[in-house]
């Protein structure tokens, strides 16, 4: 498992996020995507730059509003929703703009469906906040750590330290906060968000694979941040498990209501009959999810099921190694996913694939299989 370590020595922003981790690999192309994506082609300008700081080199992005236009929170939750992205990127993204605008909203007292960010409602809160959760995912990231965060105290003009929006973005997340003698900010609201939506507040064991910087507008040397990317270590990192039981739902909304789980990135979803109370037949469901979708996915549930709430269990998981091939047969192309685990390997075919190479071939479907996974084997090096 791949998992991120977002090391906050010097704080965090949503620019600081994003030039470490294209320090530590992510792509330049991703931003641009991200900007196509969401349609800010002419609102937004991206500079990316490496530079030098005392001892550290490291990555600066500029992301540059280049037209004045707020968004009030539905509108910057429209331009995500609306935007070609995968599930992961879209929910974690809707859930730091939903953690910025509840704090917001409790800081001025506006309901978040009438609330204007102002300086955080414009395009590169968008580019900043998405394009994070999309390197993070092109990086194969599956986990999310990050560090204590430094607490300056003081004032900056009149906005006490740490600023207020950040402090209420990061309430019952389990971040550590260390006292810190800066007069400035150092962790900004949407830095506070994007670590808010994803990441786990303690420091995991990894394989270390790469290390990336990135740099803050302040030029001080100490403004940076880096990330780590490595593999886990030990165990292979946590789960939530969201469960409740249903007894008044029909078939086809317990199928339609799976799909729906799984599209919007539960890692697996269970349905098993039991036999509830007065004795009416139902169903159990069972989402596993990872920790970071794990709220979005229960408002999914209670938004379209009837159930009444759910249980949430956090619990390790332990993973082997895998990987999903594409392997060429007279009868046609098939993905197979292979297993590693212990030394051994094992291969099985995309059972998806085999039932189109069965129909456009007319072969049956178990000799289908036995030849793509012995192509697999083959291409494998395994026999």
């Amino acid at each position: 498992m791949t998992i991120a370590y977002f090391d906050c020595f010097g704080g965090i922003s949503g620019d600081m996020a994003l030039a470490a981790l294209m320090d530590a690999g992510a792509e330049r192309s991703l931003l641009d995507a991200t900007v196509e994506a969401l349609g800010l082609g002419d609102e937004v300008r991206i500079e990316v730059k490496r530079e030098e700081r005392g001892h550290l080199g490291g990555t600066r992005v500029s992301v540059t509003p280049t037209a004045e236009r707020s968004r009030t929170l539905p509108q910057l939750e429209g331009a995500i929703t609306d935007a070609d992205l995968s599930p992961a990127v879209r929910n974690r993204s809707l859930e730091a703009l939903r953690r910025l605008g509840a704090a917001e909203s409790e800081l001025h007292g506006t309901p978040p469906d009438r609330l204007h960010l102002h300086e955080l409602g414009g395009a590169d809160t968008l580019v900043d906040v998405v394009g994070s959760f999309w390197l993070l995912e092109s990086l194969g990231v599956e986990e999310v750590y990050a560090s204590p965060l430094p607490a300056p105290r003081g004032r900056l003009g009149d906005m006490p330290l740490p600023a207020p929006a950040s402090l209420r973005v990061l309430a019952g997340t389990g971040a550590v906060l260390e006292p810190d003698d800066g007069g400035r900010e150092l962790v900004t609201p949407t830095g506070a968000a994007i670590l808010a939506a994803c990441a786990r507040f303690e420091r995991p064991s990894l394989a270390l694979r790469s290390v990336g910087y990135g740099f803050g507008a302040h030029p001080a040397a100490s403004n940076a941040l880096a990330v780590w990317l490595g593999e886990a270590a030990g165990t292979t990192g946590t789960i939530e498990m969201l469960e409740t039981n249903l007894d008044d739902m029909t078939p086809a909304d317990l199928a339609a209501l799976a799909e729906d789980l799984m599209a919007a990135g539960a890692l697996d979803v269970t349905l098993t009959p039991t036999l509830m109370k007065k004795g009416r037949p139902g169903h159990a469901l069972a989402v596993m999810a990872a920790p970071a979708d794990a709220a979005a996915l229960a408002q999914l549930v209670l938004g379209r099921s009837t159930s009444l709430g759910l249980r949430v269990t956090r619990t390790p998981r332990v993973v082997a190694e895998r990987e999903v091939i594409t392997v060429a047969t007279p009868a046609g192309r098939s993905r197979v996913k292979v297993k590693r685990w212990g030394g051994q390997v094992e291969v099985a075919a995309e059972h998806d694939d085999l039932r189109a190479l069965a129909a456009s071939s007319g072969q049956d479907l178990r000799s289908l299989r036995r030849a793509v996974e012995a192509a697999a084997r083959q291409q494998l090096g395994l026999e």
